[in-house]
This record gives C-alpha cells, sequence and structure tokens, in this order.
C-alpha cells in the first residue's frame, strides 16, 4: 500500500481513536462537587503529603485527580486576599472587595458591635453564585463547613452582603420563607452542615450571649419551611432522603479540630458522605461545596500540627466523595470535582531538614541526625511562618519533642498578633467530566466560567 493511502487511514483511525475523549470532554456534569481547602497553600499541601505517609507519597486528591491548574487569589482591591472575595471569585466570576460577600461593587461596611448589618440598600448588586444557578435549574444545592456556617467561604455560595461579619443578616438569607430570605435560592438550599448555631437562635445573656438580637429561632423556621433539623451526628446519621436538611453541630463558633473532635460532632467525611447521600436522589443533578474550614484557623495560630491534620481530614473528605460518586455514577461521565484553595498562608518549609525527619520536628543534620543550628547556635523546626504571634525577642533552643507536640505554635519572623494570608499562587485539581479544561495558570474568576460551562449552568 502507497504512503499517499497509508496516511489518510491512519489520520482517521487516530481521528475516530480519539471521538470517545473528545465526547468524555464535552459531557455535561450535571454533578459538581467543589472542595475548598481555606489557607491550604502549596507548603500546607507539601507538609501535609509529608505528615501523612513520607516525601515520596502522595495525598489522595494528588493521586485521584489527574488535571491540575494554578490559581492566581488577588481580590479587586488587595493583593493579599481574605477568603471571602476570594471565594466569591469562584463562585460568581468577579473580582470582589475584601470582606465583601458575593456582592458586586460593594464597599465594606461592617456591623455594629451587636452585629446590626449596616450596609445599606445602594451598596453594590448581588452576583448570581454558581450554587443559584444550579438551584434554578431545577439541581439540588449543598453547602457544608467545618467552619460557622455562616463563615466567608460558605456564605459566599449562597448569600449577598458587604461584609462577611454580618453573620445575623447572611443566616437569614437562608430560610425560605423568612424576612430577609435571599429568593435567588428558590425553595431553599437541599443540604446544610455546619457550625455557629447561635447566628440561627435568638440572644439569651445567660444561655446564648452571642445570639441573634433581633429575637428569631430561625432553626424553628427551618423545621417550619419543611427541613430536618440535627445539632448532633447522631441527628444527621437518622436524616433520610427526600427532606431539606440543616445540621449545625457547635452552639457557639466554629466546629472543634478534628483530632480533638466531640463525639456528637461528625467528620468532615461524614458529613460529605451524608450531604451526597441526600442530593444524588435528584435526577437533574446537583451541586455541593465542601470546605475544609479550620485549616485557616491552625495556620492564623501558627499551630502548624493542627493544620496537617484538618489538611488530612480534608484530603479523607475528597476521596470518600470521589469513590461515592465512581459509585453512583462510573467513570464520572456526569460529574465534575474540583478541588483548590483560596489563598496561601505564610508557613514554609525551611533548613535543609534531612530526608525521613518528621516534619513537624527541628532540623536535623542528614549525616549524623543531629540537630542543625542557626546563625547564633540555636536550632529550629522546620516549619516556620512568615509572621505571627510566637516571636521572641532572643531566641531559645527549640526542643523535638515539644516541637512535636499538639499544642506547639511555630516560630515566626514578623511579630503581629494574628498569622496573615500570603499573596501566593494556589494549586487546583480537578477529575471528571469538563475537568480537562483546568490547566495553565488561570485567574480564579476563570475557576467560575469552567464550571458554569462544565454544568451546563
Amino acid at each position: 500500500m502507497t504512503s499517499r493511502r497509508i496516511l489518510p487511514l491512519l489520520l482517521a483511525a487516530a481521528f475516530g481513536a480519539a471521538l470517545p475523549a473528545m465526547a468524555s470532554a464535552q459531557q455535561k456534569a450535571k454533578n459538581i462537587i467543589f472542595f475548598l481547602g481555606d489557607g491550604m497553600g502549596p507548603s500546607v499541601t507539601t507538609a501535609a503529603r509529608i505528615y501523612r505517609g513520607g516525601e515520596d507519597s502522595l495525598l489522595h486528591f494528588e493521586r485521584l485527580m489527574e488535571r491540575t491548574a494554578r490559581i492566581k487569589t488577588y481580590s479587586l482591591d488587595y493583593q493579599t486576599t481574605d477568603s471571602a472575595p476570594s471565594m466569591g471569585a469562584y463562585m460568581t466570576g468577579m473580582k470582589l472587595n475584601n470582606d465583601v460577600i458575593s456582592q458586586a461593587g460593594a464597599r465594606t461596611i461592617n456591623p455594629t458591635k451587636d452585629g446590626v448589618d449596616q450596609c445599606g440598600p445602594n451598596n453594590g448588586t448581588p452576583a448570581v453564585t454558581i450554587l443559584e444557578l444550579a438551584k434554578a435549574r431545577g439541581r439540588a444545592t449543598g453547602a457544608i463547613t467545618t467552619t460557622e456556617l455562616t463563615h466567608a467561604t460558605p456564605a459566599s455560595t449562597f448569600a449577598h452582603t458587604c461584609s462577611r461579619d454580618a453573620a445575623y443578616t447572611i443566616a437569614q438569607q437562608l430560610v425560605p420563607g423568612g424576612a430577609g430570605y435571599n429568593a435567588a435560592l428558590g425553595d431553599g438550599v437541599d443540604v446544610l452542615m455546619g457550625g455557629g448555631r447561635n447566628h440561627f437562635t435568638p440572644r439569651d445573656p445567660a444561655l446564648n450571649p452571642k445570639g441573634r438580637p433581633d429575637g428569631r429561632d430561625l432553626m424553628a423556621e427551618f423545621a417550619g419551611a419543611g427541613y430536618y433539623v440535627a445539632g448532633t451526628r447522631a441527628g444527621m446519621m437518622s436524616a433520610k432522603a427526600g427532606r431539606k436538611f440543616v445540621g449545625i453541630y457547635s452552639a457557639a463558633s466554629h466546629l472543634d479540630y478534628a483530632y480533638q473532635r466531640r463525639p456528637e460532632q461528625p467528620t468532615l467525611a461524614e458529613m460529605t458522605g451524608k450531604a451526597i447521600d441526600l442530593l444524588s436522589t435528584n435526577p437533574n443533578g446537583f451541586f455541593l461545596m465542601v470546605e475544609g474550614g479550620k485549616i485557616d484557623h491552625a495556620l492564623h495560630d501558627t499551630r502548624a500540627k493542627h493544620a496537617l491534620e484538618e489538611t488530612v481530614a480534608f484530603d479523607d473528605a475528597l476521596q470518600l466523595a470521589i469513590e461515592r460518586m465512581r459509585a453512583i455514577d462510573p467513570g464520572l461521565q456526569n460529574t465534575l470535582i474540583v478541588l483548590t484553595a483560596d489563598h496561601d498562608h505564610t508557613m514554609q518549609i525551611n533548613g535543609y531538614p534531612k530526608r525521613g525527619n518528621p516534619i513537624l520536628d527541628i532540623v536535623r543534620d542528614y549525616a549524623t541526625g543531629e540537630p542543625k543550628k542557626d546563625a547564633d547556635g540555636k536550632t529550629f523546626t522546620t516549619l516556620v511562618f512568615g509572621n505571627g504571634p510566637n516571636r521572641a525577642d532572643v531566641r531559645a533552643d527549640v526542643d523535638g519533642m515539644v516541637a512535636q507536640s499538639d499544642d506547639y505554635h511555630q516560630e515566626t519572623g514578623v511579630h503581629k498578633s494574628s498569622e496573615t494570608h500570603g499573596g501566593g499562587d494556589v494549586k487546583l485539581y480537578a477529575t471528571g467530566a469538563g475537568s480537562a479544561s483546568f490547566k495553565g495558570t488561570m485567574e480564579n474568576t476563570r475557576v467560575f466560567e469552567l464550571m458554569k460551562a462544565a454544568g451546563g449552568l
């Protein structure tokens, strides 16, 4: 056979072989699960990988999610973002000002000390979120977190306000039929889980001092709107498909850190599995946001061990989600799963520690295993922070056992009352229907556009 005849046959064969891949890439994702590791910058991911399995290991999301990208995180007004505009960019496709919750053109006005919203009627306009778009298409929706349910990340999926601190206003936007309800949520978000029940219940000087100043009991209003309401892990586990669900597992503030979690609080993996069970009964599909929020809290407090434990728990939730969805949707032909972070932190891996040394330990010499010293002859840890609260005027030796204890605070360079976010890029991982488009270095707003396109929203 001549080369003139062979070439068209080879091209046809190659084109035909590519058709299944092209068809898969164009398959619409009726299910979208968006995982957000709050503050999980590249150094946190690397340290968690070493902490969990060693230098040559991989976290589940690194192993199970084949598409990767690099995400720029700056906000509309700051080089270094806070969680509100960064999550808002993912959810709305718009750059927003720091502290603003999915509200285009808004300037931040903090609430009063009593928590009363001071945004005013002409301070920006609601930016449509991907959760609202999914709801409008008849899909089930959910938002679950280890932080307060009204915190910046979950709030950016379902609320609109000029200040992330307007928690009482954010809470009331969730209750169908109630004053201040966000009508763009239709008949309501189908699954809600997190902490901070005080923002949903009446203020009581003795029993609930941080409760709602307006006296509303939003938990009762949820129940009146047909929701199954739970306050514990057992209550969550007993929930059945067919009803909307809200689970708020702490009376006040956020959920516990993973390593000291009270038994009445579910793990993030358990919340994720339950949410998928409840949402996946909708034949039109679903959108679910899952936040590992306390990674960020531990980093602000320069408690690296807590941050790594939270990252591992977040990784476990991702693994469970992929396994559960592969059972429901083999090959993830109709499911897109995206995992990323909203911003970096200032934690760094430093000092040439030998391979195999515990990531939380002091730096040790490769040849001898003996502690290395700084220029003043003092030992130091592998993990340090660029700024934060733990900075002595004169450094002392760091003991290796102390450095690896549960409550050790790593040392910092610049002294601040709380460690700040970092302004660096973060990693994104994706798998399933439409995931091939997630590649290269992208604006965080582009992630919204790609999820919207993949989901046909």
